[in-house]
């Protein structure tokens, strides 16, 4: 019985530890109506099936690149995917050519920059991350 216990709190320990610590911050352009969006709406503006908020503004997703432990996170919390499987749909769009993804920048500093200077932008930072210049919104 012991072991069963201690195989548990093995397996347990480090999903709850990486639950804790890798949240993500969505962040809009200071500028927007914008205070909250539905998790399906994010899924639909970042998988680009809509380009607008629920509220009828433009809305421009911006992505980490791949190897990004931010967009890992969002990727599993929000597109409810790994990394590679939402590159994979993406390059299916691209070869039908249904679509083309949403702009990648490197890291945190580099989606703020964008999303302070581009009107409807959203995007996603590390919860770490200090948000100045930009308005935090609530995912519903």
């Amino acid at each position: 019985m012991k072991k069963i216990i201690w195989l548990l709190a093995f397996i347990c320990f480090p999903v709850f530890s990486l639950n804790a610590q890798s949240t993500v911050k969505i962040i809009v352009n200071s500028s927007s109506p914008v205070s909250s969006v539905s998790k399906s709406d994010l899924l639909n503006i970042f998988l680009k099936k809509v380009s607008v908020f629920s509220n009828g503004g433009a809305a421009k997703p911006v992505d980490q690149v791949p190897s990004s432990a931010a967009r890992a996170t969002f990727s599993r919390i929000y597109l409810g995917k790994p990394v590679f499987a939402v590159k994979n749909y993406w390059d299916q769009q691209k070869f039908t050519g249904a679509g083309i993804p949403p702009e990648e920048k490197t890291n945190d500093a580099e989606v703020i920059s964008f999303v302070k200077s581009t009107d409807g932008a959203i995007g996603y930072i590390s919860a770490a991350t200090d948000a100045s210049g930009v308005k935090v919104i609530e995912v519903k």
